[in-house]
């Protein structure tokens, strides 16, 4: 992810203390650092990383009122005149500064992250390749379930037109057919558990993700902290004590724009009254983007800002699962079974001492690999047996289908000729 991308900008004041005034200009957020831009001289006043926040505060004084301060280090940082309010920015800033703290890219990540081995890299890669996959087989499970449920709505439907017809036979036999009678008494079957199967698997529906998120409801300025959570069947927004501010059903939600790579809104239309209309902004929302593209391919829509977003993971997605799978198993190779160089026993070690400062993989991290690999493998076997069963499923829905409109095309025909 380009660190350079800016979240979001606000206009302010910011106090330079070198000069003792009040510099007017442009605060922005980008997903690791906060930097402050006059706007006459176009300096860059301010520029530190979010993970050297101490404390971001409200506070206000005899001469200073509705400031923000941010304690970067032994430096605190006033900003003031906030647009469109100083609630919003303290929102944003406190809900980024502490998701950068609980991540991996934090003060101590960061130095650590320059002796993250090559294993480490590929465990890193392959984990995330595995929870994708896992999200994956989540939605397709959940449209299995909508499937079968379809495949017994139309196994109803046959029944009750197989009754329908058994009527029309008895409607259309002449008055003294001695067997007339008995076709009245064919038992009508009823099956009252096929909503409360419905309604069960609904409530038993399991959790794709959940992310903190900042909400904004349609034009209203003002922000708040919650939660978002994506299920198979639909999306949820709550707020931090998890009581539910809005549930959209997939059915519900016309569109999906995504504005930047960590801000999202979601809409459902109305006719003769206002959208229900949300935004959400989240630093982990890149994590949830791909499997909103998955399950809204039709309804999501990549706004300017968030074009470069959506290009990058497309394009090489296929070369990179591709050299990601490669690396791995070269990898692997060459700690499992490494060949012998030619050049004897000090030349093989050297090399393999070089190898090892090269790769920098461990034993352990070769067999925890081989263990993603393994189940990244069953997850696609699954994900694979899973897409023919629905394809299979498709196919007898839309003969039932076919067959169905058929019959009801003739009993229509039927009752005219009685009426």
């Amino acid at each position: 992810m380009n660190e350079d991308i800016r979240i979001h900008s606000w206009p302010c004041s910011y106090y330079l203390d070198t000069s003792k005034q009040w510099v007017s200009g442009r605060l922005s957020l980008t997903p690791v650092a906060i930097r402050f831009t006059a706007d006459k001289t176009g300096e860059l006043l301010v520029n530190f990383h979010l993970s050297s926040i101490s404390e971001i505060k409200k506070e206000s004084s005899n001469l200073i009122f509705s400031s923000l301060t941010i304690l970067e280090k032994n430096t605190k940082h006033w900003f003031s005149s906030l647009q469109p309010n100083r609630n919003v920015v303290f929102n944003i800033l406190e809900h980024f500064w502490r998701e950068q703290l609980l991540s991996s890219q934090g003060a101590g990540a960061e130095a650590a992250a320059l002796q993250t081995t090559k294993g480490k890299e590929l465990t890193g890669l392959l984990t995330g390749s595995q929870k994708r996959l896992e999200d994956t087989a989540k939605v397709l499970h959940y449209q299995g379930e909508q499937f079968d449920n379809i495949m017994r709505g139309l196994n109803k439907i046959e029944g009750d037109m197989d009754v329908a017809d058994r009527l029309l036979t008895e409607l259309e036999s002449p008055s003294w057919w001695p067997f007339s009678s008995k076709l009245w008494k064919a038992p009508l079957e009823t099956k009252p558990k096929e909503t409360a199967t419905v309604s069960d698997s609904k409530n038993q529906e399991g959790i794709i993700i959940r992310i903190p998120v900042i909400i904004t409801h349609r034009t209203d300025s003002n922000v708040k902290p919650g939660k978002l959570t994506l299920f198979a069947s639909g999306l949820e927004i709550s707020d931090c004590n998890s009581q539910v501010i809005h549930r959209f059903e997939s059915k519900d939600v016309d569109d999906i724009r995504v504005h930047t790579p960590y801000e999202i809104s979601v809409r459902q239309r109305f006719i003769g009254k206002p959208d229900t209309s949300y935004r959400l902004l989240s630093a982990k929302m890149p994590e949830v983007i791909p499997i909103l593209e998955m399950q809204f391919s039709k309804k999501i829509q990549f706004l300017e800002d968030a074009l470069g977003f959506a290009g990058a993971r497309k394009s090489p997605q296929v070369d990179l699962g591709t050299s990601i799978w490669q690396a791995a198993t070269g990898l692997l190779g060459g700690v499992v079974q490494p060949s012998s160089p030619v050049g004897g026993r000090e030349g093989m070690d050297s090399d393999h001492v070089q190898l090892q400062k090269q790769e920098k993989i461990s034993q352990e991290e070769a067999k925890e690999l081989k263990q993603i690999l393994k189940k990244l493998k069953g997850l696609a076997l699954e994900t694979e047996a899973e897409l023919e069963r629905q394809d299979e499923a498709l196919d007898s829905i839309t003969t039932s289908v076919d067959r169905a409109t058929l019959n009801i095309d003739k009993q229509n025909r039927r009752i005219k000729k009685l009426t």
